[in-house]
């Protein structure tokens, strides 16, 4: 086993831990600790809420989900001698749940979870559609995921990292809260927000303290979206056997890692729609002098997929175009195609006995294939939804039969405001 250069005890809190690591973005959390290039290492990670949602059968934990305190984060890692215009190599080497921990209390000890946040609290992909929360619970049978609220489908899991990325510099962090205020300044009191501002409130930043942690604190950027830095990119194909390259903003890079996948469908469509956990990952990085501009890297990492994804022999495909609920046309809305191919599957699903959040939880935790299949045809962008039908233990194909009816089981847990 590698070398643990971030631990984490599972029995005390995040803020608890002997290194403390961070929740927001911005260039002056100081590095954790320092690593050189050509180094292999482990890092555990914590579960992105720090064990608020527990293993049971009511979702007034996603319903009250404090997302101030997310995503928990393992770093910043220094990498010695990284300067800013390099490209820092990373590669998964492995990763998993947390290791020799079959059972326990947090996501990541032999379970993990799935949420539809509500619409007050962050919202989802169809969130017009599922305002309320849910949760599912996952147990883990090796690489197998199987849940008591949503019986007849069990999977592989594709474990990955929802989370890694390298830290801003200053005036790139200025960019992200300049160009996000302004998202936010045109509908300031839509729910959920079209952004998170900066937000003191349970901050977490490594070892900063006094006025230092102040002034970091009301800089620093949510660590919710997907950015140039890398951040929250959501990518299930980026698993044991990938190498990532990031763009280098801050002298040692200051790599981050968190938000650990048991499991994903292309699109986390219902925003906690992974099986999240907490658990470990392997790494290994090396510097790439310069290659921000001799490859053309100036901003959002490229990555080489592993392969050691879960292989179907057989998909059925559902289609959306960029046409909304209501019959209004839309031109080229790629989005909106996508959410539609996604109801078409999830509407196709409740014929066979599943309830809609269900299927919805299924697409967001199996491991679906989501594609732009058409983005020219003015002026209906279409997009698919790629179900595999092995995850299913009935036929899941249409017949001249008639499709087969399940019991659906004690369903998936709501909770309202």
């Amino acid at each position: 086993m590698p070398d643990v250069v971030f631990p984490l005890d599972s029995t005390r809190r995040f803020v608890d831990q002997d290194l403390v690591g961070h929740n927001r973005w911005h260039p002056d959390i100081p590095a954790a600790v320092t690593v050189r290039p050509g180094d292999t290492f482990r890092v555990h990670c914590r579960e992105w809420f720090d064990g608020a949602i527990h293993d049971d059968d009511s979702a007034d934990d996603v319903r009250d989900a404090p997302l101030s305190t997310v995503h928990c984060l393992s770093g910043p890692i220094a990498v010695e001698g990284a300067r800013p215009g390099d490209l820092l190599m990373v590669d998964i080497l492995d990763v998993g749940p947390i290791p020799q921990e079959d059972s326990g209390p947090l996501a990541g000890q032999g379970w993990g979870y799935t949420g539809i946040f509500a619409t007050q609290n962050g919202g989802g992909f169809l969130t017009e559609q599922f305002p309320d929360a849910y949760k599912v619970i996952w147990d883990f049978r090796g690489q197998t995921a199987t849940s008591r609220h949503v019986p007849g489908v069990s999977f592989t899991g594709l474990i990955h990292p929802g989370l890694m990325g390298t830290a801003p510099s200053a005036d790139l962090l200025a960019t992200w809260n300049r160009r996000e205020g302004a998202l936010i300044a045109t509908d300031p009191d839509r729910v959920p927000p079209l952004a998170l501002p900066p937000l003191p409130q349970d901050a977490v930043l490594g070892s900063l303290s006094g006025a230092d942690f102040d002034r970091v604190a009301a800089e620093a950027a949510r660590t919710a979206p997907p950015r140039e830095n890398g951040g929250n990119q959501d990518i299930k194909n980026f698993s044991k056997g990938s190498r990532v390259f990031y763009p280098v903003f801050v002298d040692g890079a200051n790599l981050s890692v968190g938000d650990l996948h048991f499991s994903q469908g292309d699109g986390e469509i219902t925003f906690c729609g992974a099986i999240e956990m907490g658990g470990f990952i392997d790494l290994h990085v090396d510097v790439i002098r310069g290659g921000m501009e001799t490859y053309g890297v100036a901003e959002n990492a490229i990555f080489i997929p592993g392969n050691v994804e879960p292989r179907y022999e057989r998909y059925l495909a559902f289609s959306g175009t960029s046409v909304t609920l209501d019959g209004e046309q839309r031109y080229l809305d790629s989005s909106l195609a996508y959410q539609r191919a996604c109801l078409h599957a999830i509407d196709y699903l409740t014929t066979f006995g599943y309830t809609p959040e269900q299927g919805y939880m299924i697409l967001g935790a199996a491991p679906i294939e989501g594609r732009l299949s058409g983005v020219v045809d003015i002026p209906n962008s279409c997009a698919t939804v790629y179900l595999p039908t092995g995850i299913f233990d009935f036929p899941v194909e249409p017949s001249a039969s008639g499709p087969a009816r399940i019991d659906p089981g004690q369903g998936v847990p709501r909770s309202t405001f």
